[in-house]
């Protein structure tokens, strides 16, 4: 059974179809890569999981199929078990890095703010296992002893591995990633597209949204290309980088 089965999603802004009929199947274990040209519709497609855009029609079922996301809020879904980061930075610069990362286990914990204010033992245990699982999921992404550094000093490529590692801390088992890699240089990439691979070891199933097809075809285990809110094909790598209608569609423009 799939992980993630998106049923025939369709969603309009006025005359614009943003999706059109896109149907996905994820499963546990792999990495899967969403390609197309500006405007396709990858990131309203990453929304429409997420609940911050709603569908007008379709189903979304998770955790085989036991569970529809189509119509739950942002807040269930992350409880569920599926987690994003953005193309844009969302980090809190004026923040410690370890700080940030504690935010994301919010999902997870249940002490509430009458504990917090009287410091009851259930606060005080649940701030120990957060505190120290983000020092362990900062020494995973590749930032352990920076926890108490200002994320805002952070560089660029180390921002955005601390919003990785707190998409991780509300222990999803489907992480999106949207761009991940844009903005960096090569080496960043290659860490980045190898942070990716154990995230996947670890047995969290991660979808992707990235333009540099360098990283993609050598890191997805299958690639699926929209354009004008339609799914155009899907594949292995190879498959795809033979499949005339993408080539005219989308990676002619790149290569």
């Amino acid at each position: 059974m799939a992980l993630l089965e998106v049923r025939s999603v369709s969603k309009r802004f006025g005359g614009v179809a943003a999706l059109r009929q896109v149907s996905v199947l994820l499963e546990k274990d792999e990495i899967v890569g969403l390609i197309g040209p500006n405007g396709a519709g990858k990131t309203s497609f990453f929304n429409s999981l997420t609940g911050l855009l709603s569908i007008d029609s379709g189903e979304i079922r998770f955790a085989d199929s036991s569970l529809r996301l189509d119509g739950l809020s942002p807040d269930k879904i992350l409880e569920a078990g599926v987690s994003r980061t953005f193309q844009n930075l969302r980090v809190f610069k004026n923040m410690t890095v370890c700080e940030n990362v504690a935010i994301g286990f919010h999902a997870r914990t249940k002490a509430g703010l009458l504990d917090a204010f009287l410091r009851t033992s259930r606060h005080r245990d649940e701030e120990q296992v957060v505190f120290g699982g983000s020092a362990a999921l900062l020494e995973f992404i590749g930032l352990g002893g920076r926890g108490n550094e200002i994320a805002g000093s952070l560089p660029y490529g180390s921002q955005k591995r601390l919003e990785i590692a707190r998409a991780l801390a509300s222990k999803p088992r489907l992480l999106l990633l949207d761009e991940p890699v844009a903005g960096m240089n090569p080496r960043e990439k290659e860490e980045i597209s190898a942070l990716i691979r154990k995230i996947r070891d670890k047995g969290v199933a991660v979808f992707i949204i990235e333009h540099d097809m360098r990283v993609v075809m050598p890191l997805c285990d299958k690639v699926i290309v929209m354009d004008e809110g339609e799914k155009i094909a899907e594949g292995k790598p190879d498959q795809i980088q033979k499949n005339p209608r993408v080539i005219q569609a989308y990676l002619g423009e790149l290569d």
